[in-house]
């Protein structure tokens, strides 16, 4: 080894020895070799070490499916196409820092890139990762009519054929179909105005396009569309499934990943389950706009599911995904069966959120009901026992109370984490911003939102996606709340900040589901009516916010109200700034009374 490469070594990292270099395994950059291999047995060498730094040269490197490890994973929010293919597999191993010097890692056909299994004190830093050919697609709106729409497709980054009148993409073993689709505004990034789910870009009835090749890159969709997309604008055509993360963190705990920018993954970006503090700082999951692209991931971008500890993020940036950047919930189960005065047989309900260890001994679960969504008692789980990838039986320390249904909610009260979530930004994306359902604390701190959907959402049911939390602790403090957010309709998208359970039977006598959810100092420049909505919360307050009118839109969402608060106690909507032209200015209460309410003058109640 010559002396500048031991020098350099060196500064990288005190203890050489530590060191590993993915060279030393044959493998350079730039070759378009397959990195598998040498990254299986230089990880392998690792686990040997006491605190291992695998480093890589800066430069291009690709992982091909070829020789790879499977594994069958059942991930949360995610399709079950198992088994899932491996490139980096971290598993049982502690203080291990990946550092990618800088360099890309660009995947080919279905693979899941990162997966951290059973580990703790990982770092994963200065990377990117991308597809060679991704797996979603993109389109120039080159003209309309009112019986077709001309698109230019790049088939060299997007490969295409038509089949029997439909689009067919396909590449390195894997094809779709066009399953969804989306407008981009090519100036502003922004997902265009009102082409959310309800209406979609094109309309209803899309699907029954018939495709014809005109000539190079330019296809022709003939159909009456009911929705016309704006010529020069981004077409984003989803064709396949989420049937893998871009990394996975199962079961480990302390993960840090930083300085990483993820241009694309097929599913879900970063996805935590059952993971103990794990932190974000500098992620970037975005378009790669060398390549012209105007979409990242195929859906949410950081996901956690069932986690405890501490979750960080920090200095983020997300934009282009297909879904929500950040979801952080827990899983409710139903109870199916009384098999004994101590045993119960469960079900996972959601389709994509199965097969999961859901529970271990000595865990403390919550009985909810499902109806009211109300916590009606507690216990301790005795054991747990697989039966099928839905259903499990639970075994308790204590007799089940009469009192408690089949048919009734389990949720385990020892996977639900802190959150906090600051300096980041949020940009045009699908649907909402940040969707957090926990009792821990929740920080919300100094972001920036242009969330085409609600900025945030608090939601939780045990009826219809059984994502768990009822929150108890949230504060929404200093963040800018751009005109884009709520310019489109999705689901649950009441306002800029919504905070909306699914609680089947609402009425007066209803128990509270949150708790002590805080806005203040934020500011606001809103297009239309509703900026809060809020159901189902004791101990709500909006002070020392500034709201401002913004034209950038015309105003067309349903409600005409600023704030609708429906079933809430001890609110208070005080001591803000208010710009003359907001438009409203008003307050509707539903099963509530106007003693439950603090309101300064500004504002006026409407019913």
């Amino acid at each position: 080894m010559n002396t500048a490469v031991a020098k350099a070594r060196t500064a990288d990292h005190n203890n050489i020895d530590d060191t590993l270099y993915v060279s030393d395994f044959g493998l350079k950059p730039n070759t378009k070799e397959n990195a598998v291999q040498a990254v299986y047995q230089a990880l392998k060498k690792a686990k040997g070490m006491k605190n291992p730094v695998l480093a890589f040269a800066k430069g291009r490197y690709d992982f091909w499916p070829d020789k790879m490890l499977e594994r069958t994973y059942f991930e949360s929010n995610t399709t079950d196409n198992n088994p899932k293919r491996l490139a980096i597999f971290i598993e049982t191993m502690q203080h291990l820092t990946i550092d990618g010097k800088g360099s890309s890692f660009v995947f080919h056909d279905r693979i899941q890139p990162i997966t951290i299994e059973k580990s703790e004190q990982i770092v994963i830093k200065n990377l990117a990762i991308d597809w060679e050919f991704p797996l979603t697609a993109q389109a120039l709106v080159v003209d309309t009519n009112s019986n077709y729409l001309d698109i230019s497709l790049d088939a060299k980054q997007y490969p295409y054929s038509i089949v029997d009148g439909k689009i067919i993409f396909s590449a390195e073993g894997w094809k779709g179909v066009i399953t969804g689709v989306m407008e981009v505004d090519k100036e502003t990034n922004l997902i265009a105005y009102n082409t959310g789910d309800n209406p979609s870009a094109l309309g209803s009835g899309w699907q029954k396009y018939t495709a014809e090749k005109l000539g190079k890159d330019i296809v022709r969709l003939h159909y009456a569309f009911k929705r016309k997309p704006a010529k020069g604008n981004i077409l984003i055509l989803r064709h396949n499934d989420r049937d893998h993360a871009l990394m996975f963190i199962n079961e480990s705990r302390n993960v840090h990943i930083q300085d990483v920018n993820a241009y694309h993954c097929a599913g879900l970006g970063i996805l935590s389950q059952y993971a103990e503090n794990v932190s974000f700082e500098r992620v970037n999951i975005v378009p790669n706009k060398t390549k012209g692209r105007y979409f990242s991931g195929h859906d949410d971008g950081l996901h956690f599911s069932n986690c405890r500890g501490t979750i960080k993020v920090e200095a983020c940036m997300f934009e282009g995904l297909m879904d929500d950047p950040i979801n952080v919930h827990g899983t409710y189960v139903r109870i199916i069966r009384k098999l004994g005065s101590n045993k119960l047989l469960c079900r996972f309900m959601e389709h994509m959120s199965t097969g999961m260890p859901w529970a271990r001994a000595g865990e403390n679960i919550a009985f909810i009901d499902n109806t009211s969504m109300k916590t009606v008692g507690n216990t301790t789980v005795q054991a747990f026992k697989q039966i099928s990838t839905t259903d499990f039986e639970l075994t308790l320390t204590s007799a089940i109370p009469s009192t408690i249904q089949e048919g009734f909610g389990l949720e385990n009260m020892d996977w639900t984490p802190t959150v906090l979530i600051r300096t980041s930004t949020f940009g045009g994306n699908r649907a909402r911003g940040v969707l957090v359902s926990t009792p821990k604390s929740i920080r919300i701190e100094h972001n920036v939102f242009k969330s085409s959907g609600s900025a945030v959402l608090i939601a939780g049911d045990v009826n219809s996606w059984y994502e768990s939390g009822a929150v108890t602790d949230c504060l929404i403090k200093g963040n800018k709340f751009l005109s884009s957010c709520n310019n489109s309709l999705y689901q649950f998208t009441e306002a800029i900040i919504s905070i909306f359970p699914e609680i089947p039977v609402m009425n007066e006598q209803t128990d509270r589901y949150h708790r002590n959810i805080r806005m203040e100092d934020n500011v606001f420049f809103a297009f239309d009516y509703p900026i809060l909505f809020a159901q189902s919360v004791d101990g709500l307050s909006f002070k020392h916010n500034q709201l401002h009118r913004s034209y950038e839109f015309k105003p067309f969402h349903p409600r005409k109200a600023t704030f609708t608060l429906i079933g809430c106690r001890n609110a208070q909507i005080l001591d803000n700034t208010i710009d003359p032209e907001l438009l409203g200015k008003n307050v509707v209460l539903e099963y509530m009374d106007t003693h439950d309410l603090r309101l300064q003058d500004d504002f006026i109640l409407s019913h």
